[in-house]
């Protein structure tokens, strides 16, 4: 299986290195339609050339973030939005846990004798 074609990654921390990159947001921002785009299509008005596209998109589909479909000689390029969703449910559960820990601090502080 190459690069390209590898299966997306368990949890939240490949999608996060995934979107830790401006190209790759730009290219995920081009994918937000809903519409499938080619390489060509995806490098077009772009100053990087297809092999870089073609990396960050293997970075991307590595992640989840997007699917490829190979027709004929060409490959079209679709977002992904289920690993979103997921990274947007790690990070509720995190701003949770630290609403949490914020409200024991507070209560301690604020109880008699805790402050």
């Amino acid at each position: 299986m190459s690069r390209l074609e590898a299966a997306p990654a368990a949890g939240p921390a490949p999608i996060f290195a995934a979107l830790g990159d401006e190209t790759r947001l730009a290219l995920l921002a081009r994918l937000a339609d809903g519409e499938s785009r080619s390489i060509a299509g995806l490098s077009a008005g772009s100053p990087m050339t297809r092999q870089a596209i073609t990396k960050h998109l293997g970075v991307l589909e590595t992640a989840g973030l997007v699917s490829r479909v190979r027709t004929g000689r060409e490959s079209r390029y679709a977002l992904r939005p289920e690993p979103i969703a997921q990274a947007q449910d790690y990070l509720r559960s995190v701003s949770a846990q630290w609403s949490d820990a914020l409200e024991r601090l507070r209560a301690f502080v604020e109880a008699p004798g805790g402050g």
